[in-house]
């Protein structure tokens, strides 16, 4: 469940009052429920019954420094997919050594910062991969541990751009290659071969997917096991999360307001369907969630500007846009739009939630019946801590949306708005047009 819900008419996070953190910080502002994460994170932690299971969080899905403490913590380790992201963990005051580095692109110097820095494991995504880590460590004097992602050709059902694990998608080494470039790996004198990794992709609701990938890794980890000795098995993350009907139904939670045949896959299903299958390999379990671990903990709060009545359409026009959260635009996602301060005596309003940028993406919602609201007015974006201020862009001189942190009745900004001098700080007018 999340801690989002209404306290008589007005929205709040946990014990916080959101109009009041709206009109302290001003809007568009992101909100995260630290007790969200930990409800998060305790259940997905504790679902792996009988094993050494370790979760990794996934920093891209939410990378704020406060975000990323706030996990450390609670006895989380990362997974990143770039070392920007690692230097984010580091600066939180977070471990990467029992952390794992991700990602198919990655450069020399990110591979020398990370064997710097004392990585867990390397999540190989290729051959090239391999002989470049080599090449690092070597040069450094270092052995280097990996793991290979495995691509197990396993179509999870889920939106297209967000499938990772397909023999269509750019991700891993597929299956039938796989023992080929372990043994290959075994050859590299800077090489210690520490595990197997798979990610089948994001947002899956069906534990069908999970099982089926692990009936295709499982006899490559226990045949790597026995010959390499690997001592771990990252199955990813990839657990999804409700978007919608999130506070619609007046429950007091979005899990309260799911009928039961259509609650979507849960830490606790998961974990038992899964251990069983893992604890016959007799290896270290790593998980690696994002967005389970922190979409739901967020919300987008923006001011309404205007009701524009048009013909045969409605808008509610608000400051918030594309700029700050994409996924409507990229995914064509699903957020659900609740008023801070509700009125049950006001009359419905359907309408498009559109933002400020001069662009036809630039939409929020289509057609969504919402409480009729006016100018000044504020509404939030449901489930907007995964893939939201993180993919945020400062498009047509947009500044960067602020953060706010919340625990119980405590709450603190933990990102500042941009200002307009930020935004240019870098820019310069070259000398040969002045």
């Amino acid at each position: 469940m999340h801690h989002f819900r209404y306290v008589g008419q007005n929205l709040h996070c946990e014990s916080v009052d959101l109009a009041e953190v709206a009109r302290l910080y001003g809007t568009p502002t992101y909100v995260y429920s630290a007790s969200t994460m930990a409800d998060n994170y305790t259940r997905l932690s504790g679902s792996m019954k009988g094993l050494d299971a370790q979760v990794c969080y996934a920093v891209k899905a939410n990378s704020n420094l406060a975000v990323i403490r706030h996990l450390g913590n609670l006895g989380s380790a990362f997974e990143f997919a770039s070392a920007g992201e690692m230097r984010r963990v580091i600066a939180a005051g977070a471990s990467v050594r029992r952390s794992v580095f991700a990602g198919v692109g990655k450069t020399e110097l990110e591979i020398r910062q990370a064997l710097e820095a004392g990585i867990y494991s390397f999540h190989v995504e290729s051959e090239p991969e391999l002989a470049r880590i080599n090449h690092v460590a070597g040069k450094l004097g270092v052995k280097a541990a990996i793991a290979i992602r495995v691509n197990p050709d396993v179509d999870a059902h889920t939106h297209a751009k967000i499938t990772t694990g397909t023999s269509a998608n750019k991700f891993g080494i597929p299956l039938r290659q796989a023992a080929a470039a372990y043994e290959a790996a075994s050859k590299y004198p800077h090489i210690t071969i520490r595990g197997i990794q798979s990610h089948i992709g994001s947002q899956i609701t069906d534990v069908k997917p999970f099982v089926e990938t692990l009936e295709k890794l499982a006899p490559l980890a226990a045949e790597l096991k026995e010959r390499h000795r690997i001592e771990y098995i990252s199955i990813g993350g990839g657990i999804g999360i409700v978007y919608r009907d999130a506070l619609a139904s007046g429950a007091a939670s979005w899990w309260d307001a799911q009928p039961e045949a259509s609650r979507p896959l849960t830490p606790e299903v998961y974990g038992a369907t899964l251990s069983p299958m893992l604890a016959k390999l007799g290896l270290k379990v790593l998980l690696e969630p994002g967005r389970s671990m922190v979409a739901n903990a967020g919300v987008l709060l923006t001011r309404v500007e205007y009701l524009k009545r048009g013909q045969g359409k409605n808008f509610l026009i608000v400051d918030a846009g594309m700029n700050d959260l994409v996924r409507p635009a990229m995914y064509d996602s699903y957020h659900e739009v609740v008023p801070l301060q509700r009125d049950t005596t006001r009359r419905a309003l359907v309408a498009d939630v559109v933002g400020p940028i001069c662009e036809s993406t630039d939409c929020f919602a289509k057609d969504r019946q919402v409480q009729e609201v006016g100018e000044g007015e504020y509404l939030a974006l449901m489930s907007a801590g995964a893939y939201g201020h993180v993919m945020a862009s400062r498009y047509n001189t947009r500044p960067i949306p602020a953060e706010v942190l919340v625990k119980g009745s405590a709450f603190e900004q933990v990102t500042a708005r941009e200002t307009f001098e930020q935004i240019i700080a870098n820019e310069k007018i070259p000398a040969f047009l002045k």
